[in-house]
């Protein structure tokens, strides 16, 4: 090596087995410094394992620079938006263990074919979105041949309508499916249809057995959105599926169900007949009509609690008759419980963890939204469990400022969400004494009271170094003075979000832009999703500073798109995979995810070889 050389006079083979260590956003920005890093990087495409591009939705024309002829590849993550059914001889390839593809809107059926065709031995796949641009479709022979083709497959996760299928072929289709198929997740299926899959069905008389044996002998996952949760569903679900451990369970009715279609206190009887469940999460979404359990009470809960002492997590929304002394028995029954969830529980009171402490519990995830008879008093006692990782009181409206002195206390506390809380400036210093410096994600959206001076108090010389998301949408009192300070204290935020703040203007966006999280990095270089919709102070000033070279990561943006049409459009061709929504949508959400987020995101920090080259 040339004395005083730098990184670009090592061998190639050097450079390649420490780039090959890097995600593949990374390398693409490292091709882009220096003519030898970029031949490095044409080559590492060749035979890069895994190729995970899920930040931007790639064009057809990139992706065919980014994805060579590769025998190696066996993982491939994308961002299907801009692509259609021509990419698919890029997309599938014989060597893949693993597919992951979303918002394939623009593909038909036939991507489920070829992939049954080509990846033999595909262990796992997701396809989101699937044919859902009006014009294309999916037959079921398309599935059919998916199914029948991938007979290594273990998960497989099909986040698209799959009630499209005709009815009298669905159940023998998915007879071929493979029997290592050990995770399945549907994105919306009707229950008639789940309970006609599982069913013991008759075959014809020359077959030595009446009936056909069990289809996903070997599963241990099923995950479903279905119109109505029933009895029948779930006692069939029960029933047919052994090995079953996790069970999550979602229902939006669109229309009262009768007790035929509904989930009763039989119903939860016959939940985990075969003792291996471990969690459990059956919810009645109100999305397109306020309406509950009504047919479960607490004699319900006590049946089902008795099957279900090792349960480990279980998440319960829409169980309006459900009172105290049912949500009692899940607590004292289940002693391996450490997570827990309960959303509309319009009867849940403080009463519940009065004595939490007297209990074996060691819980780290608990979800309380929608529970509106909670008060600080509840809180105070659920911070004995000082194991806790997150926490989540949106729409508790009487939570106020006592609980926030217990919730401080709480020392591995990542996740903490009060929307709608009754939490003033002087409650929200609490945090600064304690949990800040542990918070990766806080969201006080909604908190009417709180004003500027929360944001002077809780980051005045605490200056967090993992908070990544903050969320101070709807906050009326919330000004421009607030975000010069936050960009002041350089918090490095990689999701921000102040939507529907009136008294936000350019000032904010500007400060945004300028902000410097160290020396070393670019001008707003931590931001990757800035959400700023309907921001009463925003005019077409602040486009020019939304451009390049400011937030240089930044991969989702809301703004209002009344503000200025043309101007939107302008840094949407100017910044291409840059997501911008101006129709008030809630950013980075996969339309199809029915969770919540609480427990989805992994905080590990980023490889510091990584954050050495960005």
């Amino acid at each position: 090596m040339e004395s005083g050389g730098g990184l670009e006079s090592l061998p190639l083979a050097i450079l390649s087995s420490i780039m090959i260590k890097l995600d593949v956003a990374s390398v693409c920005s490292l091709s882009s410094t220096c003519n030898t890093f970029r031949s490095c990087s044409s080559q590492i495409f060749s035979f890069l394992p895994s190729f995970h591009l899920l930040d931007i939705a790639p064009t057809i024309e990139l992706l065919r620079h980014l994805l060579p002829p590769n025998p190696y590849l066996q993982s491939l993550k994308l961002d299907c938006h801009r692509l259609d059914d021509s990419a698919i001889e890029l997309l599938v390839r014989p060597s893949l263990h693993e597919l992951y593809v979303h918002n394939c809107a623009d593909f038909t059926g036939k991507i489920l074919s070829v992939v049954g065709d080509r990846c033999k031995d595909l262990r796992s796949l997701y396809l989101g979105s699937v044919a859902e641009k009006r014009g294309r479709s999916i037959h079921i022979s398309d599935l059919e041949e998916l199914l029948g083709g991938c007979s290594q497959l273990e998960t497989l996760i099909l986040m698209f309508d799959v009630s499209i299928f005709l009815r009298h072929n669905f159940a023998h289709v998915w007879a071929l499916t493979s029997q290592k198929l050990t995770s399945l997740e549907i994105g919306y299926i009707s229950s008639v249809m789940v309970t006609e899959l599982l069913s013991p069905m008759v075959v014809p008389h020359q077959q030595p057995t009446p009936i056909r044996p069990s289809i996903l002998p070997s599963l241990q996952k099923l995950s479903l959105a279905v119109d109505y949760i029933s009895d029948t569903m779930v006692s069939t679900i029960s029933r047919s599926l052994v090995s079953l451990t996790h069970l999550d369970l979602r229902d939006a009715p669109i229309i009262e169900p009768e007790v035929t279609f509904d989930l009763t206190n039989s119903g939860l009887q016959q939940i985990n007949q075969h003792g291996n469940l471990k969690l459990l999460s059956l919810v009645r979404s109100q999305e397109f009509l306020i309406t509950y359990f009504r047919r479960v009470n607490d004699l319900g809960i006590l049946l089902m609690a008795d099957k279900c002492s090792s349960m480990e997590s279980i998440c319960l929304g829409g169980f309006c008759r459900v009172t105290d002394a049912g949500f009692r028995t899940i607590l004292h029954s289940c002693s391996s419980l450490f997570k827990l969830k309960v959303s509309h529980g319009t009867q849940l009171t403080d009463l519940v963890f009065h004595d939490i402490s007297a209990t074996s519990l060691s819980l780290t995830h608990v979800s309380l939204r929608w529970c509106n008879l909670l008060t600080n008093h509840a809180i105070i006692h659920l911070a004995s469990n000082t194991d806790l990782k997150a926490l989540d009181l949106r729409d508790c409206r009487n939570i106020g400022d006592e609980a926030l002195g217990a919730i401080t206390m709480l020392p591995k506390l990542k996740v903490l969400r009060l929307d709608g809380s009754d939490i003033t400036d002087v409650g929200v210093l609490h945090l600064r004494h304690g949990v800040i410096q542990s918070l990766v994600s806080l969201s006080v959206r909604g908190c009417k009271r709180l004003t500027d001076k929360c944001i002077l108090g809780l980051f005045d010389g605490s200056y967090p170094k993992v908070l990544q998301e903050l969320d101070l949408s709807n906050l009326p009192n919330l000004s421009d003075n607030a975000i010069l300070f936050l960009a002041k204290c350089r918090v490095p935020i990689v999701e921000f979000r102040i939507r529907q703040c009136p008294l936000i203007g350019d000032t904010s966006v500007m400060a945004l832009a300028s902000m410097q999280v160290d020396e070393d990095r670019c001008h707003g270089s931590s931001l990757k999703l800035l959400d700023l919709f309907n921001c009463g102070g925003i005019t077409p000033l602040s486009f020019r500073w939304l451009k390049r070279p400011y937030f240089p990561s930044l991969k989702w943006l809301g703004v209002t798109g009344n503000v200025n049409r043309d101007m939107v459009d302008a840094l949407a061709r100017s910044r291409p995979f840059l997501h911008v929504s101006c129709h008030g949508e809630e950013l980075g959400l996969d339309p199809w995810d029915n969770s919540d987020g609480l427990y989805m995101h992994d905080y590990e920090e980023l490889d510091e070889l990584e954050q050495w080259l960005l």
